[in-house]
């Protein structure tokens, strides 16, 4: 779908297919590309920060070649007791981490930015942090086992993927956007869109 010539280009920053299925709710048109840049946590960054500081390198990576365009940036950092939980990157680490996590509660931080690239922006960056609080089920070895085997969610932070068959590893989630812990927070993001001028409910 073309861009309206009201409206600026589009841009998500990332390869996610979960967050392109989220942004496609909007209904606005837009296109995707993947940033390149290091994810490595900084010696002593809190998990928020290391998330805003992610979600933001991520957009300006693609502002260099974008003009005239908003751009959208976003990162998970997931935390138990403080500590940064990463992408396992194989089975074992992920059995580790829900072994870690079985009948505790984990903090997810999805933080938001939005990047506006046209020379007369209002707001050229904004940044949001959405928090969810989820506790998982206390569940055996057995269960967390065969739950990886099936959904192999080895790439996921907290090692489990809740659009998918991982919410049944869920107890509880406590957020106030409940898109978040998915990937892209769509009530913040709705907010940040509006400061920008983009319209909704346009047919």
């Amino acid at each position: 779908m073309p861009h309206s010539p009201s409206m600026p280009r589009l841009i998500l920053g990332s390869s996610s297919r979960y967050r392109n299925e989220l942004l496609s709710r909007l209904r606005l048109p837009f296109s995707s590309v993947s940033p390149d840049i290091d994810e490595t946590p900084m010696p002593g960054e809190s998990p928020e920060a290391t998330a805003l500081r992610l979600a933001q390198a991520k957009a300006q990576a693609i502002a260099a070649n974008a003009p005239d365009a908003l751009i959208i940036g976003c990162d998970q950092v997931a935390t138990l007791d403080g500590r940064q939980i990463g992408k396992p990157g194989n089975h074992e680490n992920a059995l580790a981490q829900l072994r870690l996590m079985r009948g505790r509660e984990v903090i997810f931080h999805t933080a938001l930015c939005l990047l506006d690239t046209r020379t007369d922006a209002v707001l050229p960056l904004q940044l949001d942090n959405v928090q969810a609080f989820v506790r998982f089920r206390d569940l055996p070895d057995e269960e967390l086992d065969a739950y990886l085997r099936i959904e192999q969610p080895y790439d996921c932070a907290g090692s489990a993927k809740n659009e998918g068959l991982g919410i049944a590893l869920i107890e509880r989630i406590d957020s106030s956007d409940p898109t978040a812990l998915t990937g892209m927070p769509l009530i913040a993001l709705t907010s940040m869109l509006r400061h920008a001028g983009v319209q909704f409910f346009q047919e």
